[in-house]
């Protein structure tokens, strides 16, 4: 019992922390009022969090290996709760900017460390995988309720009440989880490398900000320079593993089709979910005229239906095996985007956000599982890091892509027109991501070697 209890506090940080990505694009035209930020602050203001955060998750989650999950996921609490305050009552735009940075550092604790607590806590593959249903349906219901959670707070308080929500949660963080969670480390992590953690923000970092340039600017010789670095930063990176006795990140693990193809899945499947919350709330809230409150309230079927999947994913696996509940709950989010494509009527869109939350809800707990059962319990923080990269990265490039092509197709229509056309581009690209889950992926979660031979 002590376990679950466990779980629900993780669930309750992960939580938090997916709301935090989203809740703040509702407040930017009030505080934008009372700061008076360039147009430039306003773009770091939103997005130096997910910057920081994609960029430290593999340094995070491998220092957590090496000095105790549970001791920087308190850190990490800690210090958001730190950060929250300090952003609440940002004086200025560069001030909330440090402060949104700060928040990005304590998030890249938390978020690796929820995860490898869990492949800790967890031995039985089948508890593992229920386990790991509670923290995607957090993950897909965070994205959901950040709109909504602003809408509600904006309604009634000022800009920063967005962050001082934070507080009362991390407090209870802090409080359950030193009496529930478990402490546990790789016994032998070996020396702390320095230039590979340098190397894993300067392949991250750059490449988020690419994508997010092309995204709101366009193809532009910043995002192509960015783009250049990113790439070289991943594959510098990629090379030191491969040459180090004691690796951040196991990279021969990529040559298994089961894991790159569950890592890649999963990327898919929160390109989808972003990508969808994106362009709906672009289209309830210019289009229909509805308030954020309003939109939020019409967008949270997703995250209802992603939280109720967890009760049937053990029997779709046991019915269908691992790679094929993957490339159903795929081609599930695809047909829901696809019913966005061809009506714009909100009963429509309605049941389409219940066939995408349940699908991107069903792919992300089995691709997770999938990664994190891929590497021995010692191991955990690194494998986390690599799931949740490939969640950042999937957010990043949903908003982009899909964002670009909304634009483009607003160019030449209406805007509602783009908003379908777009659906319907987002559901073919899931469906041939369903097809390589249903090839890569096998029937059943390959077990993780106990050890792994380094050249």
């Amino acid at each position: 019992m002590r376990k679950w209890a466990a779980l629900g506090v993780l669930a309750l940080a992960l939580l938090l922390i997916a709301v935090d990505a989203t809740v703040l694009a509702l407040a930017i035209p009030a505080l934008g009022r009372d700061l008076g930020p360039s147009p430039a602050e306003v773009l770091w203001i939103g997005d130096i969090y997910s910057f920081v955060l994609g960029g430290l998750l593999v340094t995070m989650g491998t220092l957590g290996d090496r000095i105790g999950r549970k001791k920087l996921l308190l850190t990490g609490a800690a210090g958001f709760g730190v950060a929250s305050l300090l952003a609440a009552f940002a004086p200025s735009a560069g001030w909330l900017i440090v402060a949104r940075a700060l928040l990005g550092v304590a998030g890249a604790t938390i978020m690796p460390s929820t995860l490898s607590i869990i492949r800790n806590l967890f031995t039985d593959p089948v508890e593992r995988t229920r386990a790991v249903a509670v923290w995607a349906a957090m993950a897909t219901a965070g994205a959901a309720l950040g709109p909504l959670v602003g809408g509600i707070l904006l309604e009634h308080f000022w800009w920063g009440s967005v962050f001082v929500i934070n507080l009362p949660v991390m407090a209870l963080l802090l409080v359950f989880g030193a009496w529930w969670l478990p402490e546990s480390r790789d016994p032998d992590p070996g020396p702390f490398d320095l230039v590979s953690a340098l190397l894993s923000a300067v392949g991250v970092v750059p490449l988020v900000y690419a994508i997010k340039e092309v995204a709101l600017v366009g193809s532009t010789w910043t995002a192509l320079v960015a783009g250049l670095v990113g790439v070289s930063g991943v594959w510098l990176f990629v090379r030191r593993q491969q040459s180090s006795a004691h690796p951040m990140i196991d990279v021969a693990l990529f040559r298994k089709p089961a894991f790159s193809g569950a890592v890649g899945a999963s990327m898919i499947a929160i390109f989808a979910l972003t990508g969808l919350v994106f362009f709906l709330s672009q289209y309830f809230q210019n289009v229909l005229g509805h308030s954020p409150l309003e939109a939020g309230l019409r967008e949270l079927p997703l995250g209802i239906a992603g939280m109720l999947v967890v009760v049937v994913i053990g029997r779709v696996v046991r019915w269908l095996g691992l790679g094929r509940a993957i490339a159903l709950g795929l081609l599930a989010s695809a047909a829901g985007l696809a019913i966005v494509g061809f009506s714009a009527a909100y009963g429509a869109i309605a049941v389409a956000l219940v066939i995408v939350g349940a699908g991107v809800g069903l792919a992300l707990t089995l691709t997770t599982d999938a990664v994190v059962s891929a590497v021995p319990a010692d191991k955990a923080g690194a494998a986390s890091a690599v799931s949740e990269t490939a969640y950042e990265l999937g957010a990043a490039l949903g908003i982009a892509v899909l964002g670009t092509v909304l634009s483009a197709w607003a160019r030449a229509g209406t805007f509602t027109e783009a908003m379908q056309g777009t659906a319907l581009v987002a559901a073919g690209l899931l469906v041939v991501a369903s097809f390589v889950a249903y090839r890569l992926v096998p029937e059943h979660r390959e077990a993780a070697e106990p050890a792994v031979e380094r050249r």
